[in-house]
């Protein structure tokens, strides 16, 4: 879908009451999401794959650890790799929306059952999720009396945090210092260009710099929010927080390519003019972090 069409429809549904706007929002995302199982095990098995090999460059093993996903997506793909294929004793995942779908979760049941012949033994509730995995939706880990009651070994989130306002990352990084273990790591992956890109290839992956922060409110909603941070503002907010990066890759743009090109046609807001190029290049960021 052209991102100006559904841009206009997230606008449509920003003025609807909240209940009635999500309800509407949540159908267009399984119309749009409809791919199989198996496509979307895929496509989330390469992001879990690359988590698996940072870890274990720092030796980090989750064998019977506890691991809390920061974010859920529409199934818990992430949480049955954890379990299944790195021996994890439990996942917890919060998000402070509600995006799982039964009928997704019971064709991944299923698509377990057939590829990995595990029977997914579920417990009686509103999804049907083996009792290792627990979902925590409409919670905010930004709120400072938020209470999470598991030992936690791991935090991970994949393509979360570019969707989080930058005062909230900050608290929610605040509040994991706090409440969670000394020894726990902390693993994001964060997806930092412009998503309309992937659905408009006229647009350049770095458009959404060349707003400024008035301008760009008008761009997005709350269904497609993005906040533009670059790779320097991610690390200010995680050293703000009282973290150390213990690693940190990411992607650079070769100066060849059309994505270069695209970019060197963009007038930067003024607001990321100081920036270096590779600082407002710098995708696919991948970064590990520990209490200082």
């Amino acid at each position: 879908m052209n991102h100006k069409t559904k841009s206009f429809i997230f606008k449509s549904l920003d003025i609807l009451p909240n209940s009635l706007g999500y309800g509407i929002y949540h159908q267009l995302q399984k119309f749009l999401n409809r791919n199989s199982v198996n496509f979307k095990v895929k496509t989330n098995g390469r992001s879990f794959e690359e988590a698996l090999e940072i870890l274990s460059k720092e030796a980090i093993n989750l064998e019977n650890k506890t691991i809390l996903e920061l974010g859920s997506g529409w199934a818990p793909i992430i949480p049955y790799s954890f379990i299944h294929s790195a021996d994890a004793a439990l996942v917890v995942t919060y998000d402070i929306n509600e995006h799982y779908d039964s009928k997704t979760i019971n064709k991944l049941n299923t698509y377990y059952k057939e590829h990995y012949n595990t029977d997914i033994a579920s417990e009686k509730g509103k999804y049907a999720l083996p009792n290792n995995v627990k979902y925590y939706p409409k919670t905010n880990l930004a709120d400072t009396s938020i209470n999470i009651g598991e030992h936690v070994d791991l935090v991970f989130s994949r393509f979360v945090l570019e969707h989080i306002p930058p005062e909230d990352l900050l608290k929610i990084h605040q509040n994991f210092a706090k409440i969670l273990p000394k020894s726990a790591y902390i693993l994001h992956m964060i997806s930092p260009s412009d998503h309309r890109a992937y659905d408009d290839k006229s647009l350049s992956y770095y458009d959404f710099l060349k707003y400024s922060p008035e301008e760009w409110k008008k761009q997005h909603t709350k269904f497609d929010y993005h906040n533009r941070l670059r790779l320097p503002n991610y690390l200010e907010i995680f050293e703000k927080a009282g973290y150390e990066v213990i690693s940190l890759d990411y992607d650079t743009c070769d100066k060849n390519s059309e994505k270069y090109r695209k970019f060197k046609e963009l007038t930067l807001h003024k607001d990321f003019q100081n920036y270096t190029e590779e600082e407002l290049l710098a995708g696919s960021i991948n970064v590990l972090l520990k209490l200082a």
